[in-house]
């Protein structure tokens, strides 16, 4: 069983090369199985910055909470 702790924001990219963020919730089950709940944010963005702005004003991320594919 993998105990790698998933970063609870993803940016990455989409089609049309925007920028997109997702929000990612780990939980564990009764065995300690992780379980990752990810939402896609409608907003789209035009640099990885203003994600991450995004995420800490109404998320209140903090640095090294960032994942980008």
């Amino acid at each position: 069983m993998s105990r790698a702790n998933v970063k609870p924001f993803l940016i990455n990219t989409d089609e049309d090369g925007h920028f997109r963020l997702t929000v990612r919730e780990t939980r564990y089950n009764s065995q300690g199985y992780p379980l990752v709940t990810s939402r896609l944010q409608a907003e789209l963005f035009k640099t990885a910055t203003a994600a991450r702005n995004f995420a800490r004003d109404v998320f209140q991320a903090e640095p090294g909470q960032y994942a980008t594919k």
